[in-house]
Formats: structure tokens, C-alpha cells, sequence
């Protein structure tokens, strides 16, 4: 028997799992929303939440000291500056008068391939999910113009290309029978 085992083994070594919960932290921080298995959510909750709150305490501290210090805790864990200039900058400010619960973790059903239970995790107070779904067809609305753009555009392109290749084939023509009047000429 286990006892007294706190985290998931998630099938991977040690050093396998640490760089595992290193990359889905920055995964998360930086998207404010990621898609994985429910074992992995639940399992980065208990890394992620510790580091959003030194960001609060670094927000909320006069000390400048100390916020470089909590920095550089947060560093040595994430590996990542971006992430940790937005954990700092961004989540700690907004989270400051949370106490606790940062993340919510959302069942989303299981796998197709292999069943694996799925989830969604989630910073709380990040619920700009409408956001990026404009954001997202916004994207999609400018692909269809530019490709209505460049259908509206073939056409007079194809018929300039035609053109040049029926030149191309009359002045062919033109050189052939050219060649056979001057072997004509030669065997003269």
C-alpha cells in the first residue's frame, strides 16, 4: 500500500512527469484554456495553483524583494520568461482578491480512439471563450474573402495565360515552317 502518496504517476518517471506539468503550466498560462486528459487537469492543479498565488503575493506586496524572489521560484519551475512575465503581469493582478480555486477543470467526455477521459482546464476569472470564437471566425470569414478574391481573379488570369500560350503555339508553328523552307532551300 501507498500511503501517504499525494500526486499521480501518469505512467512517466519522475523527470518525465516534472517537464510533462513544466509544459502544460506554461500551456495553460499562456492560453488561459487547454484540452487534456482529466488525470493531467486534476494532477496540474495542484502545481499551477501554488505558482498563481506567489503571483499574488508578488501583486500584493510592497517588497520588491521578495517579488523577484517568487519570480525566480516560478522560473525555475516554468522555464519559460513569456509565461512567467504574463503569470506576473496578468493573472496575479486579476486573481489578487481570490483566495484560492484559480482553476476550474470541466469534464469534456471521453476519447475517441481510446477512451481516455478528457477535460478542460481553465483559469476562472479567463472566461473570454466567446472572445476567441470571434476571434476564430474572423479568421475564417477573412480566408473566404481573400479565396472568393483570388476565384474572382482566376478566370481573368486564366484567359491572359491562354492567350500567351496560343502565341506561343502560333510563333512555334511560324519557326517550324521557317526551318522547312530553308531546308528546302538547302537541299536546292
Amino acid at each position: 500500500m501507498e500511503h501517504r502518496t499525494k500526486k499521480r504517476k501518469l505512467g512517466r518517471t519522475a523527470s518525465h512527469r516534472k517537464a510533462l506539468m513544466s509544459n502544460l503550466s506554461v500551456s495553460l498560462i499562456k492560453n488561459k484554456r487547454i484540452k487534456t486528459t482529466l488525470a493531467k487537469a486534476k494532477e496540474l492543479r495542484l502545481y499551477i495553483e501554488p505558482l498563481v498565488t506567489k503571483a499574488r503575493h508578488a501583486h500584493n506586496d510592497s517588497v520588491p524583494e521578495k517579488s523577484v524572489h517568487l519570480r525566480r521560484v516560478a522560473k525555475s519551475f516554468l522555464k519559460d520568461d513569456e509565461a512567467v512575465k504574463e503569470l506576473f503581469e496578468e493573472i496575479g493582478p486579476k486573481m489578487a482578491d481570490r483566495q484560492g480555486g484559480y482553476t476550474r477543470v470541466l469534464k469534456t467526455g471521453h476519447r475517441y480512439g481510446d477512451g481516455g477521459d478528457t477535460a478542460i482546464i481553465e483559469f476562472v476569472d479567463f472566461d473570454n471563450v466567446k472572445e476567441i470564437e470571434e476571434a476564430e471566425e474572423e479568421k475564417t470569414t477573412k480566408k473566404k474573402k481573400t479565396t472568393k478574391k483570388k476565384s474572382a481573379e482566376e478566370p481573368e488570369a486564366k484567359e491572359k495565360s491562354t492567350k500567351k500560350k496560343a502565341t506561343k503555339k502560333e510563333t512555334g508553328t511560324k519557326a517550324k515552317t521557317k526551318k522547312k523552307t530553308t531546308k528546302k532551300k538547302d537541299e536546292e
